[in-house]
């Protein structure tokens, strides 16, 4: 049974009648910023060791396909719980389970600069990981129910911004600090943001007002995932999410390696700065909607894909200058198909959309783990050309993807035309 908040307010009263959060109100500000610090608590921790992949290489006097591992395992741990962690939302609330996810994520966070091997990285990583997946699980449940439909989008927003965020700060602050005392100072700093991050969640996270818990149904909703990948579309949809994160994965997994290492030989501070590029990202994913307006959801997908196919042939050459366009390129083209994917799931599901977007979710994170650890594999075996080979087959998987997807949609477009006639 669904809550009741996300029915549509029955009264003549219309908006007026309606209690939920609305952009006026304290309450709704408050509810922003607590899912912004949590939004960059989690995307902190969960690519805290991305940036730190060459000095921890050298510290454990393992490859780059081994230490990858500290970053696929988070976001495959992940991947695999979040269909899980919103089932536990829909019984429990979901404040109750973001507020539990974010502390056990946070206590590992502090743990994980003592890991006393590669093997307990690891393995710290994937627990982290696991119990990050209640995040995205729950907030996008918790806005729908306590924001006014008019806010919704903007509250939304508001959260994602809080990932790049943390995504882009986690890893300049790791840089900066690796560079002065060591990897494990670093993600001892990450820490402590985190703590920081979960304290202002806690204190200002308004309480659900509008929930109404429901009971743990296996077999309803293994019936609603079944559903969802019998659906053509949403399948495409959740391939094309994978692929493009097996993409940024796999790139910024390896380009530390790259850029420490000849002709560029950068220090660890200016290399976790590189990902000041993730600024791009804020602003194409926030254009995609004019792009499906003006495209079409397929067009906006080919451009994508072409922007991203194109900095990754780029980021071949020998120049700084070169390589960080080329990186520019591929962070505008990704983000803008994870939009236009994503925005896609909730917009063909009819039932079940926040299962809907689990699956999208789980796809798009094992992407980010399959990337990370075939990246470094790659770039092991290729150098930066086996990396971005790997790329290039993504996309094109994205592009054969889109192109049957547009066969498909003109076949029963000549079907519904032919009935008519008749």
């Amino acid at each position: 049974m669904p809550p009741a908040s996300t029915k549509a307010p029955a009264t003549a009263a219309g908006a007026d009648s309606d209690h939920r959060l609305a952009p006026s109100s304290p309450g709704y500000r408050r509810m922003s910023f607590a899912l912004f610090a949590a939004g960059v608590a989690t995307f902190a921790l969960l690519y805290s060791t991305q940036a730190l992949l060459p000095a921890v290489s050298a510290d454990f006097g393992v490859s780059a396909s081994a230490a990858s591992w500290t970053v696929s395992a988070a976001t495959g741990a992940l991947a695999l719980c979040v269909l899980p962690m919103s089932a536990l939302s829909e019984r429990y609330g979901r404040r109750t389970v973001m507020t539990a996810s974010l502390a056990v994520a946070v206590v590992v966070g502090l743990l994980v600069p003592f890991a006393p091997s590669l093997e307990w990285l690891v393995a710290l990583r994937a627990v982290q990981g696991a119990a990050l997946a209640g995040l995205p699980a729950s907030a996008m449940a918790y806005l729908a129910e306590e924001v006014r439909p008019k806010a919704l989008v903007a509250a939304i927003g508001l959260f994602v911004a809080g990932n790049s965020i943390g995504g882009m700060s986690g890893r300049i602050v790791t840089g900066w600090v690796a560079q002065l005392w060591g990897w494990r100072a670093a993600l001892a700093a990450v820490g402590l943001m985190a703590v920081v991050c979960a304290l202002v969640f806690r204190a200002m996270l308004p309480k659900a007002r509008h929930f109404t818990p429901g009971s743990l149904n296996p077999r309803a909703l293994a019936k609603t995932v079944h559903g969802h990948l019998a659906d053509p579309l949403l399948l495409r949809l959740y391939a094309i999410g994978a692929l493009f994160m097996t993409v940024f994965g796999a790139v910024y997994t390896v380009i530390g390696y790259r850029l420490v290492e000849a002709p560029f030989s950068l220090p660890q501070g200016i290399v976790g700065s590189i990902f000041l590029v993730y600024l791009v990202g804020t602003v194409s994913s926030a254009a995609a909607g004019k792009l499906v307006a003006r495209l079409g959801r397929r067009g906006a997908l080919y451009l994508a894909v072409t922007t991203t196919a194109g900095g990754l042939l780029l980021s071949l050459a020998q120049s700084l200058a070169a390589v960080l366009l080329g990186l520019v390129l591929i962070t505008a083209g990704f983000f803008a198909g994870h939009a236009v994917a994503s925005s896609s799931v909730s917009r063909t599901a009819k039932t079940g959309r926040a299962q809907a977007s689990a699956l999208y979710q789980s796809a798009y994170y094992l992407g980010s783990s399959a990337g990370g650890t075939l990246g470094a594999v790659a770039f092991h075996s290729g150098g930066w050309a086996g990396t971005v080979l790997l790329g290039l087959l993504a996309v094109l998987g994205v592009v054969s993807i889109t192109l049957y997807g547009t066969r498909v949609a003109r076949a029963e477009h000549r079907l519904v035309l032919a009935a008519a006639r008749h």
